[in-house]
């Protein structure tokens, strides 16, 4: 009888293991499992690791991602490190912000309400949470039309 439950249990719990490694959430789907949205990775993040005990991440890119948005020209290197909690990422590595003519790093990341705080240690910005919903693309942010049609031109 007792064996029966057992070989029960492991038959029933069996598909859902499975179907849990097969379904790997996305890194964007990740974010906001944690109150993140998922624009504040760029597109083409392809893979990432998760210790969902520590909260300890790393985010892989295809190499490094550079992009200007408005007035801020963005550096993301390829590998991002830090640690994630609900609504608060510290520890922030491979992320960069090109203030006037120097490349400060962004090392912690805070949504609070409507607003997303970026920090750079000794000053931090906010921002309305909406400009953060789409993920912006390598080399052109958001403005990929006007610069597709540009490279198309000159081509």
């Amino acid at each position: 009888m007792a064996l029966r439950s057992v070989i029960f249990l492991i038959l029933v719990s069996l598909p859902a293991s499975l179907a849990s490694a097969n379904d790997k959430l996305s890194a964007y789907q990740v974010l906001q499992q944690y109150d993140f949205p998922a624009g504040i990775l760029p597109k083409g993040v392809s893979g990432y690791e998760l210790n969902r005990g520590t909260g300890e991440f790393s985010a892989h890119l295809q190499g490094t991602c550079n992009f200007k948005i408005d007035s801020y020209e963005l550096s993301y290197k390829s590998t991002i490190q830090g640690v994630i909690s609900p609504g608060r990422i510290t520890n922030l590595k491979g992320v960069s912000v090109k203030v006037l003519f120097f490349w400060l790093d962004i090392v912690q990341v805070i949504h609070d309400g409507d607003e997303m705080e970026f920090s750079v240690g000794i000053a931090s910005a906010n921002f309305p949470i909406d400009n953060f919903y789409e993920s912006p693309q390598c080399g052109c942010g958001f403005d990929c039309n006007r610069f597709n049609a540009f490279a198309a031109a000159s081509i």
